[in-house]
Parts: structure tokens; sequence; C-alpha cells
């Protein structure tokens, strides 16, 4: 296996049990998704065999910045469907978001709105370009969608931005939201 391949394996498997199942790699997380660097570390190494410096390269270098360490601790940065608080400070976004998504869901979307499903929030970008690179996770067609969050939030929608970039919000009501252009995969 390349390195690259094993760095992606390390970097899913940590999302995994960070945001997901801690449980299965015998880690408990507190209240705000914090466990211990020193077990993750443990779980890791004896999965993938790989060295400390390998594992604080592959969570310092990742792009999407997924994880937060904080001295002996560590946690995901966001998108947890286990219940902790990250303990975000409410934000003001900027005047239009994006969410990428699978043109199949557009009617649903336009019609009830944007859901956190598992989650607990809605995850939005900053720009065009990350929400076309998160649809195209999807099967199928794409839809890059356009939020008005400037008008969201002046009537009272919350908006967190995330350590590592990506804006979060309890839910979005269709008003909100404007298709800005369909992409084939």
């Amino acid at each position: 296996m390349s390195s690259r391949n094993l760095d992606t394996d390390v970097s899913k498997f940590m999302s995994y049990v960070l945001r997901h199942a801690p449980h299965e790699a015998g880690l408990a997380l507190d209240s705000e998704g914090w466990t211990s660097f020193a077990d993750l570390k443990t779980a890791v190494t004896a999965r993938f065999g790989i060295t400390d410096n390998d594992l604080l390269r592959i969570i310092e270098e990742n792009p999407k910045r997924r994880f937060t360490l904080d001295g002996s601790r560590i946690r995901a940065a966001q998108g947890h469907s286990v219940a902790v608080d990250i303990a975000l400070a409410p934000a003001v976004p900027p005047a239009v978001l994006y969410h990428g998504t699978s043109a199949a869901k557009l009617a649903a979307i336009l019609e009830g709105g944007l859901n956190k499903m598992a989650r607990q929030h809605v995850h939005l970008s900053a720009d065009r370009a990350t929400a076309e690179i998160v649809a195209r996770r999807r099967k199928g067609d794409i839809v890059i969608l356009q939020i008005d969050a400037r008008r969201m939030h002046s009537d009272g929608g919350r908006f967190f931005l995330s350590e590592n970039g990506v804006w979060l919000t309890d839910s979005l009501q269709p008003g909100y939201i404007l298709p800005l252009t369909e992409t084939e995969k």
C-alpha cells in the first residue's frame, strides 16, 4: 500500500472513530468530543503499524484539517453523530454559503430544506469549489446550492464556524436555498 493510501486510510479511520464509533477503537469521548491522544495513538498503531511521527504528520498535514490536537487530547473538528458539544461560538457568516449534494435529492431539499440528518449540524462551504468537492463524493449528477446566509442570519438563524473552516447551522429552510448550477459527474 502506498504512503498516500495509508495516510488516507488512517485519516478515515480516525474520522470514523472520533465522529461516530469511539467504542470500536476502545476510546471514550468527553462531552466536548475530546479523547486521549495516547489512547487514539495506541488504537491507530495497533491497526496500521505506523510510527508516532507518521501519525502526527497525518494529523498536521490533513488537507481538510479534520482533527484538533490539544496537547494530550484530540477530537474531530465537526461531523459527529455521537452526542458531543464542540462548544463553538455563534459566528456571522458571509453573505453567501454553498452546499453540494446529489441532484437526485434536489426536489426534496427545495421542498423540505436541509436537515442535519445523523450529524449534529448541516455542513456548508464558504466557496463553490469546496462545495463541489463535497458533492462529488456522491454518485450521479450533482447540484451546488447557494445559501442566502446573510438573510438567514438576519432572520435569527445561527451559524458556527468550525476550526477547519466548515460553516455549520442547525437546519436550513427552503426559502434560503437557491440552486446555483448542476454539473455532471
